[in-house]
């Protein structure tokens, strides 16, 4: 169920009505409602999945409980590698597997020498790079007795399912997100009328911005070859923003959709074509990830390695492979992530300025903004194209193709004016960027009226000029 579809309007207000008819005091009442909705949304998508997000759920759950029950080192390291072992096995078994086996046969040429190898027919459920990590974060924390475990199984499933950001996040922490089922969670104005503009802006994001964008991109990269250098330059600069628009977007919906409910999700995106740096484009682009791999994966390295650039260097070129890996099955996103690695390692590189130490990255804070920008957007929209490249041999064509300055045939008219509202999705931003969304500010600017029109001129928007209808980008992580 798409949250920019026809059913998913009819879906969250029933669900709405039954959660807040059952009163702010019955908090079991209201997360068996969000349970039963959670679940039956994702079983929309495919019902047998179903028993794999119940089966993590309860995993997890016993985990915590059992490494907090015991005060044996050797039997905490063993019920958290449980989890651990479950979690990833299964994003294995059912993301990496067929990858990992055909980079093994092409290593050894085993298809030349007469052997075959098997691959697994399966497709990958939604949201399971996201569940699995939510939920194996769980375990990690307790072990690190930085969070008790829960003793409420309901309120545990309603965690790892919630479905307003169940299949592509924000990834929540148990600290965070699990406390918020045990509170009361009373009706709130104020709260719910911004998680309505919230959603207005999402859906603006996604349906009008995005998908059209997508109309060019999606021609252009279809045959690369057919077009010049500017073509692909233009495409390449634009999937930045429709991948930045349809995630985002997904983002501003699902937290917008969580306040309906009196919840407080995180904010995964800042701005990121304002970074100045390609480490700063991580630190506002999918927050929640990037800040996931840095406590779970890149803080322990550095911790138990020697505090050296070589070690950091080490450390972050083995987490930002993993995040492109994670990302999917396919040696152009491991290239995406180690491109951004090189990047950030290069940004970090020692230099020695008037008797003081210093890296490159001070030395980019303290330009011109606009120069930045452009160094860290060309940089990014760079590594988009081993993003969106469908193999890494196609990515480099068109790398190639765009370096070489081959004369471009023209567009046609439809596809250029569909993305005139990238200006307007800019511009609402800029101007607006100390609040967590473009329509956060109106109730204390603008009157009645001039808000209502406002929010009539975007619903006339999203209905008049949405694209034609795309998937969410990162359902398929």
């Amino acid at each position: 169920m798409l949250f920019n579809s026809f059913s998913f309007g009819l879906f969250l207000p029933i669900v709405l009505l039954l959660y807040w008819a059952a009163g702010y005091k019955r908090i079991k009442a209201q997360n068996t409602i969000l349970l039963i909705a959670s679940y039956v949304f994702y079983g929309l998508w495919d019902w047998r999945f179903l028993f794999l997000i119940f089966a993590s759920s309860i995993i997890d759950y016993a985990a915590g409980r059992a490494i907090a029950s015991t005060a044996k080192k050797s039997k905490k390291q063993l019920y958290l590698l449980v989890s651990i072992i479950w979690n990833l096995g299964v994003l294995f078994i059912f993301k990496y597997y067929n990858f990992f086996a055909e980079g093994f046969a092409n290593l050894f040429h085993l298809g030349t020498q007469g052997y075959t190898y098997n691959t697994l027919d399966i497709i990958l459920p939604v949201g399971l790079s996201f569940y699995t990590f939510q939920t194996m974060s769980y375990s990690i924390d307790v072990y690190r007795s930085r969070i008790q475990p829960t003793h409420n199984l309901l309120n545990f499933l309603c965690f790892v399912s919630f479905f307003p950001q169940l299949v592509a996040g924000p990834i929540e922490r148990a600290r965070s997100l699990l406390p918020q089922f045990s509170k009361q969670r009373g009706f709130n104005r104020p709260v719910v009328v911004d998680g309505l503009r919230q959603i207005l802006w999402g859906l603006f994001m996604k349906m009008v911005v995005a998908d059209n964008v997508a109309l060019a991109v999606n021609t252009i990269y279809a045959e690369p070859d057919s077009y010049g250098s500017l073509s692909l330059l233009y495409a390449s600069v634009l999937f930045f923003f429709q991948i930045y628009c349809d995630f985002a977007g997904y983002s501003n919906i699902a937290i917008g959709t969580a306040k309906l409910f009196g919840f407080q999700l995180s904010k995964n995106f800042n701005i990121p074509y304002l970074s100045r740096s390609v480490a700063e484009f991580w630190q506002r682009w999918h927050i929640t990830l990037t800040k996931w791999f840095t406590d779970y994966v890149y803080a322990p390295l550095i911790r138990n390695w020697k505090r050296s650039y070589i070690s950091r260097t080490i450390a972050l070129f083995i987490t930002m492979t993993l995040i492109g890996l994670w990302h999917g099955a396919n040696w152009s996103f491991v290239f995406f992530g180690v491109f951004q690695a090189i990047a950030i390692s290069v940004e970090r590189i020692p230099v020695k300025a008037k008797g003081k130490l210093y890296n490159i990255n001070y030395f980019l804070n303290r330009m011109p903004l606009p120069i930045t920008v452009i160094y860290s957007f060309t940089l990014i929209m760079a590594s988009c194209i081993f993003f969106r490249a469908e193999t890494f041999g196609m990515a480099v064509n068109i790398i190639n193709r765009v370096i070489t300055f081959i004369p471009s045939k023209p567009f046609s008219l439809e596809i250029g004016l569909r993305v005139l509202f990238v200006p307007l999705l800019i511009f609402m931003e800029v101007t607006t960027r100390n609040k967590n969304h473009p329509f956060e500010f109106l109730e204390k600017k603008y009157n009645r009226p001039v808000r209502w029109l406002l929010y009539y001129i975007f619903v006339f928007f999203i209905i008049r000029y949405a694209g034609p209808k795309e998937e969410f980008i990162y359902f398929q992580f």
